[in-house]
C-alpha cells in the first residue's frame, strides 16, 4: 500500500483522487460553447436543459441524449470525437485562465501523496490538458471515461483508480464537482470533497469549497485517517 511522505501533509495510507473536468479546470463554460457550436451543425438548438443533463456524464451518453439512440456506436463516436476537437481548440487559448483557482500550488504541496486522476473524459482530452498545463508528473494513477465500462455514477472509474493507487477505497479522498461523480465516490466507499465549479450544492460531501486556496480544506486534510 501506498504511503506518503511526511512533507505531504497528508497521513501515511491516504490518497487523493481527483475529477478533471469541474475540479482541475473550470471548463463546463467551453463545454457549453462547443456542444453548441456543435449541435447546430445538425440542425439542433442546444436548450439549458440539455446542457444541465451533460454535467458529469461521459459522451456516449450525451450524444445519445441528444440525438436519439438510432445512431450506431461508430457514428455515436465520431460525433463525440467532433465535439471534442471543438472543445480542445477553444481551450488551447484559455488553459491558464480556466484552471481551477490554487490547483496547480495544491498539487505541488501534496505530492508527495498518492494522487489519482478519474473522469468519465475522452482521452484525447485527459492527454491534452495533462501535456499542455504540465499536470501529468503530479498524477500516480490516471483513468479516463474509456477505461471503464461503465461510467459515473456507476463507482467503477473510482475502484480503478483506488486500484491503480494500490490504496483501499476507504482510505481515498475524492474531488468531485458533479453530482454523478459524488454519487460514483460515495457508491466506491470514499470520502468525497465537492469543488462547487458546476454546483452550489452537492449532497453527501464531507467538505465543499470554491477552490483549492480554500483554507478549511487544508484543515480538513490534516485531521483525515487511515479507515479502522
Amino acid at each position: 500500500m501506498n504511503r506518503a511522505a511526511p512533507y505531504s501533509g497528508l497521513a501515511a495510507g491516504l490518497a487523493m483522487i481527483f475529477d478533471m473536468d469541474g475540479v482541475l479546470i473550470d471548463s463546463n463554460p467551453l463545454h457549453r460553447e462547443a456542444w453548441a457550436a456543435f449541435n447546430r451543425r445538425f440542425g439542433l438548438e442546444t436548450t439549458a436543459a440539455m446542457q444541465e443533463r451533460m454535467y458529469g456524464r461521459r459522451n456516449d451518453q450525451i450524444i445519445r441524449d441528444f440525438f436519439g439512440d438510432t445512431l450506431t456506436q461508430e457514428e455515436v463516436a465520431a460525433r463525440g470525437s467532433a465535439k471534442e476537437l471543438i472543445f480542445r481548440d477553444l481551450l488551447a487559448s484559455r488553459l491558464e485562465e480556466v484552471l481551477v483557482p490554487g490547483v496547480r500550488e495544491f498539487l505541488e504541496v501534496y505530492n508527495g501523496a498518492p494522487l489519482g486522476l478519474a473522469t468519465n473524459a475522452e482521452p484525447d482530452n485527459v492527454d491534452f490538458l495533462l501535456d499542455r498545463a504540465g499536470l501529468r508528473r503530479y498524477f500516480r494513477a490516471i483513468v479516463d471515461g474509456h477505461q471503464a465500462q461503465m461510467p459515473k455514477p456507476h463507482p467503477e472509474i473510482y475502484l480503478r483508480a483506488a486500484a491503480g493507487l494500490q490504496t483501499a477505497p476507504p482510505n481515498c479522498i475524492v474531488f468531485e464537482d458533479s453530482r454523478a461523480g459524488i454519487e460514483a465516490a460515495l457508491a466506491a466507499g470514499m470520502r468525497a470533497i465537492g469543488v462547487t465549479t458546476t454546483y452550489r450544492y452537492l449532497p453527501g460531501t464531507a467538505l465543499t469549497i470554491d477552490n483549492f486556496h480554500s483554507r478549511e480544506l487544508k484543515g480538513w486534510l490534516a485531521v483525515q485517517r487511515m479507515a479502522a
